[in-house]
């Protein structure tokens, strides 16, 4: 079974081209699935059956598992099953037919429009000084609020990436998909100041063509990106704590309640399904439910 995981290993990593993160996920959980197996018996992934996954999941579930974790766990077995089955290491595709629990899939707090404001403010005043770390803070910030992009595909941005002239970002998303993401007038100046007069102050020989770096030079890393938004969130009265991916949220919300179509905020924010664009619905018809009771006569 060791000898099939490093295969089922290469075969994410090389042939499925998932992210570094994605690999590990897959391979933590079929890890667990295949020690269960063991445990009961089986020698031979070839022997797995559909029994045997499901009592994983159900030990998953006494454990207090979230159905969000256990519907991942069960995504990863299917994916494990079908590619044993393709490749010849398992007669059929035992988890075809293996059903994962729906999960509750919520959104954390989003910004109004004047606390995302208020956020973008409170970094500017920071950055007052002059300094190349402020200057660097304040575009990240409006780079995250007016494009919507992952933590991840911020960091991972070159400068290259940007075209200052058409006021457009190239994103490398999930499963190596670019797209093509465009932002305002806000962001392309806090972008242009940095690049102009503050990425120079810290660039190093080797800091190669990374839009945003650290102190030292390098890439900025996702932790840092993180621990930034949440100090400058504190800065503001009243504004739920959230993180990188909040704004990512914000953003999407407040698309939508400008007017903004479902396609073209998918689009947007790179998700491969509608259904996932559509829970943001949700959070703009709460609001203006919110709005309707308080202010019409017969609500």
């Amino acid at each position: 079974m060791s000898r099939v995981l490093a295969d089922y290993e290469r075969h994410l990593a090389v042939e499925r081209d998932l992210s570094p993160h994605s690999v590990r996920a897959y391979l933590a959980d079929v890890a667990g699935l295949l020690e269960h197996a063991r445990r009961l018996g089986h020698t031979d992934v070839g022997t797995l059956d559909l029994r045997t996954l499901r009592s994983w999941l159900a030990k998953q579930q006494t454990m207090g598992l979230s159905r969000t974790t256990l519907a991942r766990r069960a995504t990863a077995a299917r994916v494990l099953t079908a590619w044993l089955a393709r490749t010849g290491r398992a007669p059929q595709d035992v988890g075809a037919s293996l059903a994962s629990p729906r999960a509750h899939r919520t959104l954390p707090p989003v910004l109004r429009a004047d606390e995302a404001a208020d956020l973008i403010r409170a970094a500017s005043e920071l950055a007052d000084d002059g300094s190349p770390v402020g200057l660097r803070d304040v575009a990240m910030l409006e780079l995250l609020y007016a494009t919507g992009v992952r933590v991840g595909e911020l960091v991972g941005l070159d400068v290259d990436d940007v075209d200052r002239e058409r006021n457009v970002v190239r994103v490398l998303g999930k499963g190596r998909k670019e797209r093509t993401v465009p932002f305002g007038r806000p962001a392309a100046r806090a972008v242009d100041f940095w690049v102009r007069h503050g990425r120079p102050a810290l660039v190093r020989a080797g800091s190669g063509p990374a839009l945003f770096v650290g102190v030292r030079g390098g890439r900025i890393d996702q932790r840092a990106v993180r621990t930034l938004v949440h100090r400058r969130i504190g800065d503001v009265p009243g504004a739920p704590d959230i993180g990188p991916h909040g704004l990512r949220h914000t953003a999407a919300t407040h698309l939508l309640e400008g007017g903004a179509d479902l396609r073209s905020v998918q689009e947007l924010l790179g998700h491969a399904s509608l259904a996932t664009t559509q829970l943001y619905t949700h959070v703009t018809t709460d609001r203006l439910r919110r709005a309707y009771q308080q202010a019409h006569p017969r609500a």
